[in-house]
């Protein structure tokens, strides 16, 4: 049997993940130890692989359950870190990263993850995967560790577009909503839309519109809206989504990595300081481990774009193994949902009841 044959043979059971192997800090040799990790423990999963052979085959055949159900994609090419998005689209048709999207668009497999540059991943699976029919603008949805029962909070957008007028915030809305749905089984996610108090009178103009537009959509999509929420939220238990744009999701999210390894850090130097807090760190060491684990960002590493035709999860540039898997894991679930064709069919319907409500409003105008 042929090795296409053999390829296609092991795919037919599994969810297939194309993952672009170069561009990240750490190179593909973090990248496939994290598939390794993801592999032991998943059997229905399945890898297309991006990236220079030379470098990926030696990587790949050291791990012998990667042998079998993982398929190397020869791009010569590499997206950095520094290249401008605008640049990638002229010169980047030979790269991991337009492979590995492309691979995605011709239905070889579910989702693509990547670690590379998010500016170019964005705008190159704009252009490869297209945008849904009615999408204004791609969000990019971030999970933050929350207490609520499914134990993240989505927010979104995490940083694909800066900018964000009142109908943007009503589609992250529903894209969040669908998100919540799909990827952590809520029949009727809350959602909150943040700004500076509470109050319905504060916020930018913007804001405000947003606030009736996703309260008007509430009831006919299915969703609770608890309206304005705070920055103290964002881990809380008041919503399940907070929709925001995108510079102000950005900041947040980088300044809450900074505070989860600023507490890890702190701990570890406060346990450190003397005999006795060494003795109590023993004592508490499953407690502390736990603790770790729930702030880590590695394991809720896996920005997911949403309104495209097609499903990316940007993993964090600097992710070692364990972030990569936690990308992984998280492309798998929405692979195993039909995500991508759940969000086309939420945002579709959003669209009819848009115009129903339109031609209402001309009605009574007439």
């Amino acid at each position: 049997m042929s090795d296409a044959s053999d390829h296609k043979s092991t795919r037919s059971n599994r969810t297939i993940i194309s993952v672009d192997a170069m561009g990240g800090d750490l190179g593909p040799s973090a990248v496939v130890a994290g598939l390794y990790y993801s592999a032991r423990k998943n059997p229905n999963i399945g890898f297309i692989l991006h990236g220079p052979k030379e470098k990926l085959e030696p990587l790949v055949n050291k791990r012998k359950i990667l042998k079998d159900i993982c398929e190397i994609r020869d791009a010569r090419d590499v997206v950095s870190m520094d290249d401008k998005p605008s640049q990638v689209i002229r010169t980047g048709k030979e790269s991991s990263m337009w492979s590995a999207l492309e691979s995605v668009r011709q239905g070889e497999a579910t989702v693509c993850v990547s670690c590379g540059n998010t500016g170019a991943l964005m705008l190159m699976s704009v252009i490869r995967l297209r945008k849904l029919p009615g999408i204004y603008r791609p969000a990019i949805a971030v999970l933050w560790p929350s207490p609520n029962p499914q134990g993240f909070n989505i927010m979104l957008d995490g940083g694909a577009d800066i900018r964000a007028d009142a109908k943007d915030l009503m589609q992250y809305a529903l894209m969040g909503v669908s998100y919540a749905r799909n990827g952590f089984d809520l029949p009727r996610p809350r959602v909150g839309l943040l700004n500076v108090g509470t109050e319905e009178h504060k916020g930018r103009s913007e804001l405000r519109e947003a606030y009736d537009l996703i309260s008007a959509n509430a009831r006919n999509a299915d969703f609770e809206f608890v309206g304005f929420v705070e920055g103290r939220d964002l881990p809380g238990t008041r919503c399940d989504v907070v929709v925001t744009d995108g510079f102000t999701g950005n900041v947040a999210l980088k300044t809450g990595e900074g505070v989860a390894k600023m507490i890890s850090d702190q701990l570890k130097e406060a346990f450190r300081y003397t005999p006795l807090s060494r003795i109590a760190a023993l004592l508490a060491l499953t407690s502390l481990r736990r603790l770790k684990k729930r702030i880590d960002p590695r394991r809720s590493n896996g920005g997911v774009f949403l309104g495209l035709n097609g499903t990316v999860v940007k993993s964090h540039g600097s992710a070692d193994a364990t972030g990569v898997s936690a990308a992984v894991k998280l492309a798998f679930q929405l692979g195993q949902t039909g995500f991508s064709q759940k969000l086309a069919a939420r945002v579709a319907s959003a669209a009819m009841l848009e115009q129903d409500a339109n031609s209402d409003t001309h009605g009574e105008d007439e």
